[in-house]
């Protein structure tokens, strides 16, 4: 009986373990998501954007920050990098909404950012 227990509180340390780095893992990863650099060319772009002229009709609400720090989560909060390199997430501007992956609309208030069709979400992981 010793032993189960040995065992089963092995087992739960490692899950529990498991479960910090996963989750640490991906806010690890999202935290650095909004790092965006425009592209001059369709074919070097991750996700291709199309900036809508009404907030009703975006995927999602972008608010452009001024410092790389507050850049944060998937949540539409976008610092624009100077370097390729220094990007997480490469975006190409389209001329036609039905070439692009993600629609977009640039809000003036940081509390607007945010995504409005989550089935897109997954173009900025």
């Amino acid at each position: 009986e010793v032993y189960t227990e040995m065992n089963h509180s092995l087992w739960n340390g490692m899950i529990r373990r498991l479960f910090f780095i996963v989750v640490f893992g991906c806010i690890a990863l999202n935290s650095n998501a909004q790092k965006v650099f425009s592209v001059e060319y369709e074919s070097r772009a991750d996700v291709k954007v199309f900036v809508v002229d009404y907030e009703s009709r975006a995927d999602l609400l972008v608010y452009k920050e001024e410092y790389e720090s507050r850049a944060k989560g998937n949540e539409g909060n976008w610092f624009f990098v100077e370097y390729e390199s220094r990007a997480d997430k490469k975006v190409f501007f389209v001329e036609y909404e039905s070439r692009a992956d993600v629609k977009i609309y640039f809000v003036e208030y940081e509390s607007r950012a945010g995504w409005k069709n989550k089935e897109k979400i997954h173009h900025f992981f």
